[in-house]
């Protein structure tokens, strides 16, 4: 919804799940109790259940349980409903050393891979393990390490967000809000899609590869870099190239920098964050090291495809004599998308040494 239909009545239903209402159920909010015995519903949805001890002179409707625990190496779900309807904002806060051990995952309409799988943090435009304010429109991030997501995410027959923990112990205090409706879903309506991509280093003289592989119709709305330089000097020379329907060698879209892609010139030189683009972390002093971090949502100006789609970044720096140097960084990313189902199989995401920050 946008402030131009707000006025507009509707026959949605809204929902709002959180710890204390696991399934945004009517009327069935705030009913936790405090207890040793879990919750029908939560023992239901597979979610570890604790005592609270901070309600227990208040009882029940007094914020009984307003977080869940994740038990170390395990996987929880945090929405699991029928359709059909659709997510129009997700909220969730969790101590920043967690934002690659978690993995968010959205399944669709009982698909068994998943739409979405890629850490929390990286999600949310906070790469490196690092609280990053980021004031754009799909994706918000507040003081201190509020995370919002504002992507419409339509299912027809079923909506399911897991959580995987593979830190070494329980991550704690992890607390979630998701606000849905309960309506219909037009035919032309595509599904949300997310995937996270390392390469640490990138071979020498290869492009960073920010998504492929992807079959179907639809349309590209985002992209999230998480960008250590690892030599000295400029590092931002590389072109975004994008190959839509069918493009072999040479692609239909290409730009001309890799900060003229993120909204900025002439090498950035301060940080910024707006609706669109960003570049709300990193330092301008080209030091080798120095971990970049950058945005950029295609909502205006959505890219379409019919077929195919790939999205590729050069990675170039300056040498001597005034020459490119086609660089060797830590580079990891996340694509946003939406289009038609079936979606064609991830890339294996690597384990927990592969992502991790170092």
């Amino acid at each position: 919804m946008n402030l131009g239909s707000i006025t507009k009545l509707s026959s949605a239903q809204t929902r709002w799940i959180t710890a204390e209402n696991v399934y945004g159920e009517k009327g069935r909010g705030g009913m936790a109790q405090v207890s040793a015995t879990p919750q029908t519903e939560v023992a239901r949805i597979g979610q570890p259940w604790a005592r609270q001890g901070a309600a227990r002179d208040l009882g029940q409707s007094w914020k009984v349980r307003p977080c869940i625990r994740v038990p170390r190496e395990s996987t929880v779900t945090i929405m699991d409903v029928a359709g059909p309807g659709g997510i129009e904002h997700l909220w969730c806060t969790v101590d920043a050393k967690y934002y690659r051990d978690l993995i968010l995952r959205m399944y669709w309409d009982g698909e068994d891979a998943p739409s979405v799988e890629t850490p929390l943090g990286d999600f949310f435009c906070n790469g490196w393990k690092t609280r990053t304010n980021v004031l754009a429109l799909p994706i918000n991030v507040n003081p201190a390490g509020g995370f919002n997501c504002y992507f419409p995410m339509p299912f027809r027959q079923h909506a399911k967000v897991t959580l995987e923990n593979r830190a070494p112990e329980d991550v704690g205090g992890f607390y979630y809000a998701i606000s849905y409706a309960l309506r219909g879903v037009a035919r032309d309506e595509a599904c949300f899609h997310a995937q996270f991509r390392r390469c640490h280093p990138l071979p020498y003289k290869q492009d960073y590869v920010i998504l492929d592989g992807v079959r179907g119709q639809g349309h590209y709305v985002g992209t999230y870099m998480a960008w250590q330089q690892n030599s000295a000097g400029w590092w931002g020379e590389g072109e975004i190239k994008i190959f839509l329907d069918g493009d072999q060698e040479f692609p239909t879209i290409c730009g001309t920098g890799t900060e003229d892609y993120f909204g900025g010139a002439w090498g950035f030189g301060q940080n910024f964050s707006a609706p669109f683009l960003g570049y709300p972390l990193g330092a301008c002093d080209g030091k080798p090291g120095n971990r970049h971090g950058l945005y950029r949502f295609h909502i205006a100006d959505p890219i379409h495809f019919q077929k195919d789609i790939k999205v590729a970044m050069q990675a170039i720096g300056w040498r001597s004599e005034g020459r490119y140097l086609p660089l060797q960084d830590d580079i990891a990313s996340v694509a946003y998308w939406y289009q038609t189902e079936p979606h064609a199989p991830f890339p294996q995401l690597g384990d927990r040494d592969a992502l991790e920050v170092i």
